[in-house]
């Protein structure tokens, strides 16, 4: 009986029973684009009551390697094939099986001499967890391969694994070195068919109703361009499992976005990418000492963020960041989404020939990054977005971290 020719449809123990565990984290909805006094909204659902917790309580994720791309509904359907003569990708960090405290293979890893011609990507189907930690990584790839154990096979099925913080984990045994190589393939246990053929990224956690995390989109898109560039893989042969394989697998949200990832993987191949996020614990953060600190939200970036009372006052949160160069960038803001927090939000984005004011329900659709519009922008070294405390009503103004990217 050969492991791989058995139907690998997700890596939790149980996933039919990992789905009803799956956490309530959303992805967001964007319903606008923003523009001078437009307001960006999203369906309103359940979420904890607004109490802040005390400044400095335990953050439920670490910021040590802030990403530079994350989710985007609005990203452009498909990208160019192939990567651009001269640009060299960079290798992102993978933990290889040493590392990460692999047991041994349990029998005979096959490999063969010729190349991958695709990426698969997968879902764990396991829970949502918020501990994004180096550790929490390294235990779901311990995990990972005692239940493909259980299932009779002699390793972890899959090449590589991408934590919900972003970590990378080398999976079968030798993919790493063959990755690193650029040459010949280790044999998977991922998808029928496909073992021999597809490069298999399993990502912790369940989307079928969730967004993955900024960090672990970030170390996705640049984990497929090494891949793509390593093995001369183009974009467009990026696919998820259930292209291949009669599975709920990657999950209807990460299926959705692989149009998305192939794009950000063809950018990144072509050195065209440029992104920058602003955390409000970031140098270009500034606010005065009305806004308090909270971690009470899991669906905060980072380990907190800011929330003050509306006033008519000019006291603004700011963002500042250098914009490379003149061009088109599109602006978006992370937040958690909370029921009892502002429905009219002020955002201003500054173009360095003018402004605009953007007014977000905050109230609902946090946990991921949020469309506030596209802007022909200047560039230098400058205040690009604030948040205003001057609306209407009690509820709290939230300011967590704004994104900025080159189109």
């Amino acid at each position: 009986m050969h492991e791989h020719d058995h139907s690998s449809t997700d890596c939790s123990p149980d996933s039919h029973a990992a789905f009803g565990r799956r956490d309530l984290l959303r992805g967001a909805v964007v319903l606008g684009i923003g523009a001078a006094g437009a307001t960006i909204a999203a369906p309103a659902v359940a979420a904890p009551a607004p109490t802040e917790s005390t400044p400095g309580a335990t953050p439920a994720r670490t910021t040590d390697a802030p990403p530079s791309l994350a989710p985007d509904p609005e990203a452009p359907a498909d990208a160019p094939p192939g990567a651009v003569a001269g640009v060299e990708v960079a290798a992102p960090a993978i933990a290889s099986c040493a590392t990460w405290g692999a047991a041994a293979a349990r029998g005979t890893i096959d490999t063969v001499s010729t190349n991958p011609n695709k990426i698969l990507i997968h879902h764990t189907a396991s829970a949502n967890v918020t501990d994004y930690s180096q550790a929490a990584g390294y235990q779901i790839a311990r995990d990972i391969q005692q239940w493909h154990f259980a299932n009779g096979w002699v390793d972890t099925g899959q090449h590589l694994t991408v934590s919900r913080g972003g970590y990378v984990m080398e999976g079968r045994h030798g993919s790493l070195s063959r990755l690193q190589n650029g040459s010949g393939t280790v044999v998977g246990a991922h998808a029928p068919g496909q073992n021999s053929q597809a490069i298999g990224i399993e990502n912790q956690g369940t989307y079928t109703s969730a967004t993955p995390p900024a960090q672990l989109w970030s170390r996705l898109v640049e984990l497929c361009a090494y891949i793509c560039d390593q093995y001369g893989i183009a974009p467009t042969q990026i696919y998820g499992h259930r292209d291949y394989t009669a599975t709920a697998c990657p999950g209807d949200v990460l299926y959705s976005m692989l149009p998305q990832l192939r794009s950000e993987v063809a950018a990144a191949l072509a050195g065209t990418s440029w992104s920058v996020i602003v955390d409000n614990t970031s140098a270009g953060f500034s606010a005065g000492s009305s806004w308090l600190t909270s971690s009470f939200s899991a669906e905060r970036y980072g380990a907190d963020y800011r929330y003050a009372t509306p006033a008519e006052v000019s006291d603004l949160a700011t963002y500042s960041a250098t914009i490379p160069s003149s061009g088109s960038y599109r602006v978006e803001a992370w937040f958690p989404g909370i029921a009892g927090y502002n429905t009219s939000t002020p955002f201003i984005v500054y173009t360095g020939t003018g402004s605009s004011t953007i007014r977000v329900d905050q109230s609902a659709a946090g946990g991921a990054w949020l469309s506030l519009g596209t802007y022909a922008m200047t560039a230098g070294t400058r205040t690009v977005v604030a948040v205003s405390r001057w609306t209407q009503g009690t509820a709290y103004v939230v300011a967590d971290a704004i994104r900025i990217t080159r189109l």
